[in-house]
């Protein structure tokens, strides 16, 4: 393909070392989705949506990602096996080879930004080896008008190498591949992985660092969304919990499916400007808007097509983690800045394989604080080599591997802000009931969202001993009614038909969760520690 001769003359980039013009700046999905077909990269489906394959990588590599410790993060970064050093000279020197890999390559490169609230914009550099990866960050970040382009100083810069391989031995990485943040430089540097979902997540960590300790706001994996009288939502929850679907509702516009920051003045904004959607199993029966979402300028990863195009959303031969990404006006009922006010309403999304925790139930604010730290959810089997029943996994503040600071530094900010805006916070089992996985069933999707649209609309009222139950292991509050859903399947101890096998498992999770919260039991207050299950397994 022919490097475009106008690039060399609108930007440079030899402050990065780059010293060729041989590079393809700001193009349009169509451009960059021709660019991706013509390199042999991917292949178009039934509808002409780009469909990539990423190569090895089809998620995130958490034990690849490091952060360099310097005089900015030494003394405010929480180290360990999350927040992993590096050394500023092994990323000068690793920096200075991705460079000279990128100096023989053609090159795109965006100009874009994050931070959907202009009083927290962050400018945004994208460097890309490959199209389709551009034309991810054209998806996912905010896209700059061409009058504003004029003016563009990037703040932070991603460089994004997927096939340069590092040295192990010489570069300080653990294998090959590395997604290392330098806040001194402000460089986000990506190498030896496809998966383009280490571009947004990279600068989703920086802005958890960036957000509390410099701006006082709180920065939260989650979705949000905004009704029709202005009353925001809040969903946060791991991968495969639900958090696009749920947010994605056409009774009210959203905010964003993914990453947002949660202002002193009581707003949410949007980091992003697409949606990064699961799409195992997808349908546009069960979630219209992502499926109609899936056309040309998405982008579909690691999915199956047959020899006629056609997209096979229940073929994970490749990876259960097939997603979309596409800009959020894909969607039609959105929000428009990707703002909202008045926070009322907080959920916390769990798949619970172990089939125990009710399907929706209310929290007390130490309640709330604990399971934010806590942030679980469950593996189930199949999902990883070697796990054959389900396993708790807990990631705190739902979102460990992309939190720069002591997780208790998110909780007591959302503790204040909860306090402060009087939101009721709930507990949402997304998972199974009936029994774990492997013999009950999974929640159905149009209960889970009745539950939801009865505690949005005040159906479900409030709390008193008549309207609600305290579940006798976890002590939260589950409702004995609500509309469109079976009384039967509000308490998940009568779905089981055995009350010996139900409390076994119920125990059993609630010394998972006091094992887990061990390791932030010296920060965190009493009240906090309250809020965790009070009664023990013998």
């Amino acid at each position: 393909m022919k490097s475009s001769t106008t690039n060399a003359n609108t930007i440079s980039l030899k402050k990065y070392g780059i010293t060729h013009s041989n590079f393809h700046y700001q193009e349009d999905p169509e451009q960059l989705q021709k660019a991706t077909l013509e390199m042999d990269m991917g292949v178009e489906t039934n509808n002409g949506t780009l469909a990539v394959n990423t190569g090895e990588f089809t998620g995130r590599s958490p034990m690849d990602r490091f952060i360099v410790k310097d005089d900015i993060t030494k003394d405010k970064v929480w180290w360990g096996n999350i927040n992993i050093p590096f050394e500023k000279e092994k990323f000068d020197s690793l920096y200075t080879k991705v460079i000279d890999y990128l100096n023989e390559k053609e090159l795109f490169v965006r100009d874009s930004y994050a931070c959907a609230d202009p009083e927290y914009q962050l400018n945004i550099r994208v460097i890309n080896e490959y199209p389709w990866s551009n034309m991810f960050a054209h998806n996912m970040f905010l896209r700059p008008t061409e009058v504003e382009l004029k003016d563009f100083t990037p703040e932070w810069t991603v460089i994004n190498a997927p096939g340069f391989m590092a040295d192990a031995e010489l570069d300080g990485t653990r294998q090959y591949n590395f997604a290392i943040l330098n806040f001194t430089d402000k460089i986000a540097l990506i190498g030896g992985t496809g998966y383009t979902g280490e571009i947004k997540k990279g600068i989703f960590s920086a802005l958890n660092f960036i957000l509390p300790v410099y701006k006082e706001t709180l920065p939260m994996h989650c979705s949000a969304n905004v009704g029709e009288d202005g009353d925001t939502a809040i969903f946060f929850g791991l991968s495969g919990t639900g958090k696009t679907t749920l947010s994605t509702d056409p009774n009210r516009k959203l905010i964003g499916d993914d990453e947002h920051g949660w202002t002193s003045r009581n707003t949410v904004f949007n980091f992003e400007g697409g949606c990064y959607a699961k799409v195992i199993n997808l349908s546009e029966e069960q979630e219209p808007e992502i499926y109609r979402a899936i056309k040309p300028g998405a982008i579909l990863e690691n999915v199956v097509l047959d020899g006629k195009g056609n997209v096979d959303f229940s073929d994970t031969s490749i990876t259960q983690n097939t997603r979309v990404s596409y800009p959020i006006h894909h969607i039609d009922n959105i929000q428009q800045p990707s703002i909202g006010k008045n926070v009322k309403n907080i959920f916390f999304l769990t798949a619970d394989a172990f089939g125990v925790l009710p399907p929706i139930s209310k929290l007390t604010p130490s309640q709330a604080a604990y399971h934010f730290i806590s942030g679980y959810t469950a593996k189930v089997a199949g999902t990883e080599a070697g796990v054959v029943e389900p396993v708790p996994s807990f990631s705190a503040c739902f979102g460990a591997p992309f939190m720069p600071l002591h997780p208790t530094k998110y909780a007591e900010m959302l503790s204040k802000k909860m306090k402060e805006s009087g939101v009721d916070v709930w507990l949402v089992n997304t998972g199974w009931t009936g029994g774990p996985y492997g013999i009950g069933t999974r929640m159905k999707l149009k209960y889970t969202r009745a539950m939801i649209s009865a505690a949005l609309n005040g159906d479900l009222g409030l709390y008193s001993y008549d309207r609600y139950h305290i579940h006798s292991v976890f002590g939260v509050a589950q409702p004995r009614e609500c509309p469109g859903v079976p009384t039967s399947v509000l308490s998940p101890r009568s779905t089981w038909n055995n009350d010996e096998k139900y409390y076994t498992t119920a125990f059993k999770l609630t010394n998972a969760f006091r094992e887990n919260f061990k390791k932030y039991e010296s920060f965190a207050t009493e009240e906090i520690r309250r809020g965790g299950p009070q009664r023990y397994a013998f």
